[in-house]
């Protein structure tokens, strides 16, 4: 595949205030923001022949690195990893990404980055190896997201950063935000962070940018950076720790991005990037890489252009109904009017309840204000937007109404009777249910066709998946305005059959009946919770449990059992769990309650946890070849999406599909 170059453009800007002539390297790979830069052996080394310029020149007072509208850079071109097949080639690469960007910290004059747009892996770096950086205000993307692909920051991120802004911080950001969700910072965070020296308003960033360089130049500004040496070992051990709790050790990539950052307290910046390089080498060529970015194509590429989208105009929403006042309806009406910005009205039959969810939504904008993410007029706008009401004559006007009630056939069914009998003919009614057949849910009404899936994940406003369910009878205005709104919403949709339980809840619901099976047979709960531990899973299955709540896991397994009786049992043990009352099988101390111990103990047939490990993949690749079959997706590409994105299924493993593919007979192609 041919490398999209991204080229270093050069031209000489005459600096404010006399400060003399600075040469402006301009990174621009010809194409708009949808094609952000990035860095391939091609683009290094016209980045290279630039510096070798700029380097024989003596009139130059400063040299200065900037990117095209909106994109500073995005790092490494991860299309040509498929080129790299060898160790060598990998280490040749590494190398020549610190050789080339070290020139810009080892320049005899000042170097300053001036981060205009998106800025991350490489592109942060090559801010990082400059004398000085100035960040805009709108900047929306700052972040070293490698360890997340299964990478470290291989071209001075490990080594640069924690000396800039101390160890504890920059593990957050080499370590911590990519294993949370690959989270990213904006702008503020990262000059409130000491990762820029100084932050202007996009409208004239450059300008001020020049005028501001031309200051440090003349010496009229002095910029002052703390020393960092602190107690490093005891910020690696933490984050460590954090790691270990994440992985299990089930991933090398943050372990080598933890051991560069201890490194860096006492080396010298030749052993650093040397050890950056080898690091580098090996992780390029493991195969936690190739699964990572199989995953990071699905996230990027087959979640915006989701298939089975009808091409049917979907319909404008300009007021939303949301049935129920309980948790998950505040969170939706808050996401509805954020991302919407249209009045958002909740209805229930008691004052009190109804007054606690509009509360709940309030004051979540009200913490929204507190730290900075929205401006006191937007929240008095939101608050506004969110009202409530005793009786669903609030949705008479409203074009789009979704349901938020107990997890009941018949009381969903009863709502949306209520609810059709005051809307207009073509509003769209939506279910959040999680197992329930919205087929079923649609039969009694007068338009069933407007009936369609909406099943969002907790927590609301974090999750990103959303699958969108289509009734026998769902017609594709329905279906084309849910897809609209669940972009709008900024969620990944995935267009899934009406069948029990969907994907993610049947396929977890499969994976947590063996685990609780094989305890009902006497194996340790400690064994049976910990046997995928290899695997890095974000949290045990028990741990998970106690998340959802026994009780929802007990429904959703009855359910399923109801559909496919010889697969999916009901463990009588975790009925007993339900009915004593118990959150889980875990105690405020995050060890095993003795009274949930004693309800599971009996079993006489204990199993390893290798067995209950190979079970529950056996189960999961039987279960995923049935929904193929079954045309619960349109192809395996979706199952592996819906895991990874409602989930968590780890970058580091690809996709839930190749996974199994990869162990030998647990998964046949589709």
């Amino acid at each position: 595949m041919s490398e999209l170059v991204t080229k270093a453009l050069v031209r000489d800007v005459e600096l404010p205030y006399g400060a003399g002539t600075m040469a402006l390297i301009t990174l621009d790979n010809g194409e708009d923001h949808t094609k952000p830069n990035t860095f391939g052996e091609q683009g290094l080394l016209s980045l290279n022949e630039a510096l070798d310029a700029i380097a024989a020149r003596a009139d130059l007072a400063a040299v200065g690195v900037t990117g095209k509208p909106f994109i500073f850079a995005v790092g490494a071109d991860l299309k040509g990893v498929e080129q790299i097949t060898t160790r060598e080639d990998a280490l040749r690469i590494a190398r020549l990404g610190h050789a080339v960007f070290r020139r810009l910290g080892e320049s005899p004059v000042p170097t300053f980055a001036f981060v205009n747009g998106a800025a991350m892996g490489g592109g942060l770096e090559i801010a990082l190896h400059c004398s000085y950086r100035t960040v805009s205000a709108g900047v929306p993307a700052v972040a070293l997201p490698e360890c997340f692909l299964g990478l470290v920051p291989g071209w001075g991120g490990t080594q640069l950063l924690p000396r800039l802004i101390g160890p504890e911080k920059a593990l957050t950001l080499i370590v911590e935000n990519p294993l949370s969700q690959n989270r990213m910072i904006k702008g503020p965070e990262a000059y409130a962070l000491g990762i820029a020296d100084a932050m202007f308003e996009p409208a004239d960033f450059l300008e001020e940018s020049m005028r501001w360089a031309a200051r440090v130049v003349n010496g009229d500004v002095t910029v002052e950076r703390a020393a960092h040496d602190g107690d490093w070992t005891s910020a690696v051990d933490r984050a460590r720790t954090l790691v270990d709790m994440r992985l299990r050790g089930a991933a090398p990539a943050p372990y080598r991005a933890l051991d560069l950052v201890a490194l860096a307290h006492t080396a010298t910046r030749d052993e650093g990037f040397a050890a950056e390089d080898e690091a580098l080498a090996d992780l390029l060529m493991g195969p936690e890489l190739r699964a990572g970015l199989y995953a990071f194509d699905l996230v990027q590429r087959r979640a915006k252009k989701p298939a089975g989208v009808p091409e049917t105009e979907p319909r404008k929403i300009t007021k939303v109904g949301v049935v129920g006042a309980g948790l998950m309806a505040s969170q939706f009406a808050l996401l509805f009017a954020r991302r919407l910005e249209v009045p958002v009205v909740l209805t229930d039959l008691d004052q009190e309840r109804l007054d606690k969810g509009v509360g709940a939504a309030h004051a979540e904008i009200d913490r929204l204000l507190a730290k900075g993410r929205i401006k006191g007029d937007k929240a008095n706008q939101l608050k506004a937007l969110m009202t409530g009401s005793l009786t669903k004559d609030a949705f008479a006007d409203a074009d789009f109404v979704i349901e938020a009630v107990f997890e009941d056939l018949k009381v969903k069914q009863q709502v949306f009777a209520e609810v059709e009998a005051v809307v207009t003919d073509d509003c769209v009614l939506a279910t959040n249910t999680s197992s329930l057949s919205v087929t079923e849910m649609a039969a009694g009404l007068r338009h069933p066709e407007r009936v369609v899936g909406f099943h969002f994940f907790n927590p609301v406003a974090v999750m990103p998946l959303l699958e969108i369910v289509r009734g026998a009878r769902t017609g594709d205005p329905a279906l084309a305005t849910a897809f609209a709104v669940g972009r709008k919403l900024g969620k990944s949709c995935v267009l899934v059959k009406d069948a029990p339980a969907f994907v993610v809840n049947r396929l977890l619901t499969r994976f947590m009946g063996e685990v609780v099976a094989a305890v009902d047979e006497g194996t340790p709960i400690e064994t049976a919770d910990h046997a995928l531990d290899p695997l890095g899973l974000p949290m045990t299955p028990f741990t998970l449990l106690q998340l959802v709540g026994p009780a929802v896991g007990l429904h959703v397994a009855e359910t399923l059992h109801a559909a496919f009786p010889g697969r999916f049992g009901v463990s009588e043990n975790l009925a007993r769990l339900v009915a004593a009352g118990k959150p889980g099988v875990y105690g405020a101390d995050f060890t095993i309650d003795p009274e949930a111990r004693a309800i599971f103990d009996g079993g006489t047939d204990p199993s390893t946890a290798e067995r209950v490990r190979e079970r529950t993949l056996q189960a999961l690749a039987e279960e995923i070849r049935l929904m193929l079959e079954e045309g619960v997706v349109a192809d395996a590409r979706d199952i592996d999406l819906c895991m990874i994105l409602g989930a968590g299924w780890p970058f580091h493993l690809g996709g839930i599909t190749p996974y199994l593919k990869r162990m030998e007979g647990l998964l046949l192609p589709a």
